[in-house]
C-alpha cells in the first residue's frame, strides 16, 4: 500500500474564543497554519494562530472578501454570529466550508435545527413556537403553558434566554431575547419548560465516510443557558444511551458533514428528549482535555481533515468548572493560581480575553480523579480560588 502524505493545509477560524483557541492549538500540533478571524482584536485564538484579522463576519461583502484573500482549505466556523450567506456562495465556488454551508445555516437558527429534528426527522423535543411580533406571544404562550423558556432565535451561550413564569414576564423577556439576538434574526423561540432530571451532551465524531463515532456521554450544568460545569463519564441507563445515539445519528446522517457535533439531550424519567445541537467543539467538551485520549478538538480536526480516527478512550474520569468574572475590567488579571494548582491532578486554562464582564467565562478549571466525585468537588474548589480582577 502507497504510504499517504499529508501536506500542509491552511485553516480559515470564524470567531476565536476559547473554543477555537484550543482547537487552532491543535491545529499547530499537526503542522497546520492558521487564520484566525473575530469582531475583536487580541481574542483568545488569535494569540496561538498564524495571522489574525478584526472584521464584521455578518457583512456577507466583507467575510466574502477576507476569505478569498487568505485562500484557505477550509473554513471552519466557532460561532453562529456570522453571514450565512457569504459561506453557502463560497461553498459554491470550491471553498470547503466545515462541516458544510447546510448545516451551519441550520443549527445557527433554533427553528430550522429544530424543524429538522421535529417536524422532518420526528425526533421528540420540548413543545415549541416560533413568534415574531411582541403581539402574538401572549396566545402562543398561553398555548405552551406557563412556566416556559423564551429565547432568541438565534444566539449563543444561552444570551438573551429567559425563564418566564407567568404572563407579566412576557414583556421583559422579549425585549432580552432582542437585545441578545445574533445577526438579522429578531424573531424569538417559545419552548415547554421540561422539569428534567438532569442533561448530557454527547460528543459525536462524523466521519467522511458517514461512520458516526460516539465519545461517552458527559454531564453538565447550565444557568441561564450558559455551561457552568461538566464532567465525563455520566452515569445513564444504557437504553436511553442507545436512543440517544439513535436520535443523533438520524440528524448527522440527514446533516452529513464531517467533524465533530455537540448534541444535547434532556432525561427526565425513563424519557429521553433532543434539545440543541453544535456542529463544532462543544464547551461542555473541554473536559475532555484531561478525560480523553483523543480530546474533542484533535477529533474536530480529525474527521474534517479525513485523518484516521483510533479508538476513543476515557483516561481518567474527570470534570470542569468554569471561571467567571464578577465585574468588568480591561485587560484584568488573576488572583489565586497558587492555590488552585495545589489540588491533584488539575489544570486551569486562562482564556486570554483581554476584557471581562459580569458573568463572562474567563477560564476553566479541569480536573481529574478515579472518583468522579472528587474530580467535580476538586474542579469547583478548585475554581472558587480563582477571583478575577485588575489590582496589581
Amino acid at each position: 500500500m502507497k504510504e499517504s502524505i499529508f501536506c500542509k493545509k491552511r485553516i480559515l477560524l470564524l470567531g476565536s474564543g476559547e473554543l477555537g483557541k484550543e482547537l487552532v492549538i491543535e491545529s499547530k500540533r499537526l503542522g497546520l497554519e492558521v487564520i484566525a478571524i473575530d469582531r475583536y482584536e487580541k481574542a483568545p485564538a488569535m494569540q496561538v494562530a498564524d495571522f489574525s484579522k478584526v472584521i464584521d463576519m455578518g457583512d456577507k461583502n466583507i467575510l466574502k472578501n477576507v476569505i478569498k484573500e487568505f485562500k484557505p482549505d477550509y473554513v471552519v466556523p466557532e460561532i453562529e454570529a456570522l453571514s450565512i450567506e457569504a459561506l453557502k456562495e463560497l461553498e459554491v465556488e470550491g471553498f470547503n466550508i466545515v462541516p458544510n454551508a447546510r448545516t451551519v445555516e441550520i443549527t445557527m437558527n433554533r427553528d430550522k435545527i429544530r424543524d429538522l429534528a421535529s417536524r422532518d426527522l420526528k425526533i421528540k423535543t420540548a413543545k415549541f413556537d416560533y413568534i415574531f411580533e411582541f403581539d402574538d406571544l401572549e396566545k402562543k404562550a398561553d398555548e405552551i403553558g406557563f412556566p416556559l423558556l423564551l429565547k432568541p432565535l438565534m444566539s449563543s451561550s444561552g444570551k438573551g434566554q429567559s425563564f418566564v413564569e407567568t404572563k407579566n414576564d412576557l414583556q421583559n423577556a422579549w425585549k432580552q431575547a432582542q437585545a441578545n439576538s445574533r445577526g438579522k434574526v429578531n424573531g424569538v423561540i417559545i419552548e415547554e419548560f421540561i422539569n428534567f432530571d438532569f442533561e448530557f451532551t454527547l460528543l459525536t465524531v462524523r466521519k467522511e465516510n458517514g461512520e458516526n463515532i460516539f465519545c461517552l456521554p458527559i454531564g453538565h450544568l447550565q444557568s441561564n443557558g450558559d455551561y457552568q460545569c461538566s464532567w465525563q463519564p455520566i452515569e445513564i441507563n444504557e437504553s436511553l444511551i442507545i436512543e440517544a445515539k439513535r436520535m443523533t445519528s438520524r440528524i448527522l446522517n440527514n446533516l452529513n458533514g464531517a467533524g465533530l457535533y455537540g448534541v444535547e439531550f434532556f432525561i427526565k424519567g425513563s424519557e429521553i428528549i433532543f434539545s440543541e445541537l453544535s456542529p463544532r467543539p462543544h464547551d461542555t467538551g473541554m473536559v475532555t482535555l484531561v478525560s480523553q485520549n483523543i480530546n474533542e478538538f484533535e477529533l474536530h480536526l480529525r474527521a474534517f481533515l479525513n485523518l484516521p480516527i483510533p479508538h476513543i478512550d476515557l483516561i481518567e474520569p474527570s470534570a470542569s468548572r468554569v471561571i467567571l468574572s464578577n465585574q468588568e475590567y480591561l485587560n484584568p488579571i488573576y488572583e489565586g493560581l497558587n492555590e488552585a494548582l495545589e489540588f491533584e491532578k488539575t489544570k486551569v486554562l486562562i482564556f486570554g480575553k483581554p476584557v471581562s464582564r459580569k458573568g463572562r467565562r474567563m477560564g476553566v478549571v479541569l480536573s481529574s480523579n478515579s472518583d468522579i466525585n472528587l474530580a467535580r468537588k476538586n474542579a469547583d474548589e478548585a475554581a472558587r480560588k480563582i477571583k478575577v480582577s485588575n489590582k496589581y
